[in-house]
């Protein structure tokens, strides 16, 4: 992932994050996105090389962004919870600006 990142994403009202069986709505502060992908914390551990599907609500433009994604690393434990770090792997163009706005608006 690159070393630019958001590390707080106020431009943000809502990040979901899906698995096969597992679907987490996540707060925007407990996230950081990344160029080509997120981190995020969770209580659930999640297998490397897990296909998720996320979708960011923007309140900027009252737009959804919808991303595909792999998981390319889960550590920690079931009493202190997980660090996901996920790596985009289908992003469309206009996504991919989105996301390159709210980085901008953050980092701006």
């Amino acid at each position: 992932m690159s070393a630019r990142s958001i590390e707080n994403t106020g431009p943000l009202q809502q990040v979901t994050v899906e698995a096969r069986q597992t679907r987490l709505n996540l707060s925007p502060g407990s996230v950081i996105i990344h160029k080509n992908g997120i981190e995020f914390r969770s209580s659930t551990p999640f297998a490397a090389w897990t296909e998720m599907t996320m979708t960011l609500q923007s309140p900027v433009d009252d737009g959804r962004i919808n991303c595909s994604g792999v998981v390319i690393s889960c550590t920690g434990n079931k009493h202190a919870g997980y660090q996901v770090s996920m790596v985009f792997t289908s992003v469309s163009k206009g996504a991919q600006a989105r996301l390159n706005t709210i980085a901008q608006a953050r980092l701006g």
